[in-house]
Parts: structure tokens; C-alpha cells; sequence
């Protein structure tokens, strides 16, 4: 017997036949003997239904009373599963944030989990309930309602598995597990059976929609195994055999260099070019996008080439979303500078972000040469790289994403 929990996303209890077929799991996981606490996403579409509904009434909603009104999708979820366990026979409660004992920080839309009381749902679970809770919110210290950001409902079913010392964390999508890469770009990729949680903080970072990077980060924080598989599995499975596992044990270092490949069409490019040491400000611009909220990630700048009268190119990578509004600060800043041209800047949203990650880079030496090789036999030019101890970024034209990933992926023979 095990204490486990289990998270399902929004695909998973989109409609009463999926909820109903969740209702049918819990119950065949319980009947083996396992004591559960399952945490609960809204139904799909419901949280962009009623942010919708709230920017009809106004474009920019209260941020505390958003967060008021989308966690009502999770608590919906979780009353409609307590229902139908309810209905099957089985001792089963539906509980909310404030109930469960999670505080958070005052961070309307994106509040972090400071404590959850473990002493609530502990004495549910000795009185052989099952606890539907439902994920992604909180309270802070202020008695407000506050959420966690998009994906916030692994980040909740981690830390009630650390609170409560769950064996296993089964994050359950409607996908079978990891793999070496999209799917949908390389047929051939392959379910990795485990994988390590610096391995997994890289791909959640690097664009990979599987698991929140924050869900993965608490769960390496305090070592709580993370599973994730698909909630379409035929009942009969072994649930702990299933999905990949990730884990600080890993697979062996020496028998795989790299582990996967990951796709971010979600990238755009700015660039300054020509422009005066003396007038150019790569700190002030940085922390002004930064003050924004703009998320810079690669940043290239070229050696002062005095011939050319110290004078430098200066280039920058952030999400495609942020591209716009750090544009217009930007702009902004050229004008405050009339040193600097608005012409020196150019900006490309055309652009991916493909990044090969394992923790295997740490002891084989040559992978950045065979990536560049690789690329260079595709005629794929490398407009940026970025190197970590287990990872390595390259941003090309968004064009050659497909041919990319694939000429990667039979290179680094990742489909064997």
C-alpha cells in the first residue's frame, strides 16, 4: 500500500464521461490497496471561458477579483468527481484551497505556494476518504483567493505530496510521458521510461508543455518522485509501471549523452546594430524590460571594434508574446537617446528556439560541434547559441524547425 496523488488536467475531466472514467481510476487505484489524494484542474476550456466573460465587462479586469473568479472552474471539477465517487459508494470530499491549508504569496495571477497544512489532509485520509482538491489557487495572508499561474495545478499536486509525503506524484495528461522530442515534428521519438529532474527543470524552461517548470523545481526541492502518463490508459494498467518517471536516479550518465530535443516556435529576436559604447545602455534597457516583466533569455553581443570607431552589435531573445510591448519601451528609450537610431534596431519574430538537453554533456565532450556539423550538412544557419553544463540552444529561422529536430534527432540516434 502506498500513499500517492494524483493530478488530472483539464483534457482529462473535460466533460461527465471523462470525469466519470477519472471517478472509475480512483476507485481501481483504491481498491489496490492505495491511500489517494487526487487534485483537480478546471474542465478544458473553462478558465479562457471566464476570462473571456471578465474582459467583456472590462478590458482589464481587477487582477484580485480574476482570481476570485477563475478558481471557481477548479472547484466545480472537484465537486462534480466527489459526486461520482459519492455515487459509486465510496467516502470521498471535495476541497477548496482555504480548506486544504494552502497560503500562498499576494501575487494576484501568479502567488507561490509558501505552506500547505498537511494535518487537514491527513485526517481525511486516516478516515479513509478520498480528498478531490482543486489546484491552482490559494490564500495569502490576507484571507484573499489567489492563483498560481497557468499550469499551477502541478505545482499544487506537488506540494500536497510533499506535505503529506505521498510515494509518487502521478500527473496525469493526454499524453503517455515525456519523449525525446515533439511527436508530432519526428514520428520516430521515443517515450523515455525516466528521466532526471535537471534534465526535466531544462525541458519545462525550454518551452516543453508537459509539466509547469515551478511543479518540477518543488519537486526536486523535496525529493518527491513525479510520474507523468496519460489518463486514457486501459483500466487493467499498472499505473506505477506506466509514463516516464522522473527521478533523482536517472538513467546511466555514460550510456546517454543527450536525452531529448525541444521545440519553441514561441520565440522572437531584437537586435541593435552599429551602435556607440558610450550611448548604448544594455543595463538600463535590460532592467527596464525586466521592471515590465519582459523575460530576456539569449543575449549575444559583439566584440568594440575600434576600426569602426567603438561602435557594437547588441542582440536579445524574449517570448513572442513580450515582443510587441518591448518594442514600444524600445522605442522609448531611442527617444530619450537621440545618439542612437531607430533604424540600428530590427526586430524578427520568425524565429524558433531548438535546444538539445542531458545530463550526459557532463562527461562527453564534442556534442556543440556535432550540432553545428549537423545543421551546417542542412544548410541551416545558427543565428544564436546558448551553452549550459547540460544543455545547448540554438535560434534559427523558424523555417528550418522541422528539418532541425529531425536531422538532430537521427544524429544523436535518440529514436534508438
Amino acid at each position: 500500500m502506498a500513499l500517492l496523488v494524483h493530478k488530472y488536467g483539464g483534457t482529462s475531466v473535460g466533460s461527465i464521461e471523462r470525469i466519470n472514467a477519472v471517478a472509475d481510476r480512483i476507485i481501481q487505484t483504491v481498491q489496490q490497496g492505495h491511500q489517494l489524494v487526487v487534485v483537480v484542474s478546471a474542465m478544458s476550456g473553462e478558465t479562457n471561458r471566464l476570462i473571456n466573460l471578465a474582459t467583456q465587462l472590462d478590458n482589464r479586469p481587477s487582477s484580485r477579483e480574476l482570481d476570485v473568479l477563475m478558481t471557481t472552474g477548479e472547484q466545480v471539477t472537484a465537486s462534480l468527481l466527489s459526486m461520482a465517487l459519492v455515487s459509486r459508494g465510496y467516502s470521498a470530499i471535495s476541497l477548496i484551497a482555504d480548506q486544504v491549508g494552502i497560503k500562498t504569496s499576494s501575487h494576484f495571477g501568479k502567488a507561490r505556494i509558501q505552506s500547505v497544512n498537511s494535518d487537514i489532509l491527513k485526517e481525511h485520509i486516516e478516515h479513509g476518504r478520498i480528498v478531490i482538491a482543486a489546484g491552482f489557487q490559494g490564500r495569502d495572508e490576507e484571507n484573499n483567493i489567489t492563483t498560481l499561474g497557468r499550469g499551477g495545478t502541478d505545482t499544487s499536486a506537488v506540494a500536497i505530496a510533499a506535505a503529506i509525503g505521498a510515494e509518487e506524484c502521478l500527473i496525469f495528461t493526454d499524453v503517455e510521458g515525456v519523449y525525446t522530442t515533439d511527436p508530432r515534428i519526428e514520428p520516430k521519438a521515443k517515450k523515455l521510461d525516466s528521466i532526471s529532474f535537471e534534465e526535466m527543470i531544462e525541458f519545462a524552461s525550454l518551452g516543453a508543455k508537459v509539466l509547469q517548470k515551478r511543479s518540477v523545481e518543488l519537486a526536486g526541492k523535496y525529493q518527491v518522485k513525479l510520474r507523468v502518463l496519460s489518463s486514457f490508459l486501459p483500466l487493467n494498467a499498472d499505473l506505477l509501471e506506466q509514463g516516464t518517471l522522473i527521478t533523482y536516479e536517472g538513467r546511466k550518465l555514460e550510456d546517454f549523452v543527450i536525452s531529448g530535443i525541444s521545440v519553441s516556435k514561441d520565440e522572437a529576436m531584437i537586435s541593435f546594430y552599429d551602435v556607440s559604447v558610450n550611448n548604448f545602455n544594455r543595463a538600463e534597457i535590460l532592467t527596464e524590460l525586466s521592471e515590465q516583466n519582459i523575460e530576456i533569455d539569449i543575449v549575444s553581443q559583439s566584440a568594440v571594434n575600434a576600426a569602426r570607431g567603438s561602435v557594437m552589435d547588441f542582440t536579445f531573445t524574449l517570448g513572442q508574446s513580450d515582443y510587441v510591448p518591448a518594442l514600444v519601451i524600445l522605442r522609448q528609450y531611442i527617444e530619450r537617446n537621440k545618439n542612437i537610431s531607430i533604424e540600428s534596431m530590427q526586430g524578427d519574430e520568425s524565429v524558433a528556439k531548438i535546444s538539445l538537453v542531458g545530463i550526459g554533456m557532463k562527461s562527453h565532450a564534442g556534442v556543440v560541434s556535432k550540432v553545428f556539423t549537423v545543421l551546417a550538412a542542412e544548410h541551416i544557419p545558427v543565428l544564436l547559441v546558448s551553452t549550459s553544463e547540460i544543455k545547448i540552444s540554438v535560434l534559427i529561422d523558424q523555417r528550418y524547425t522541422e528539418l532541425s529536430v529531425r536531422a538532430l534527432h537521427n544524429a544523436f540516434e535518440l529514436h534508438m
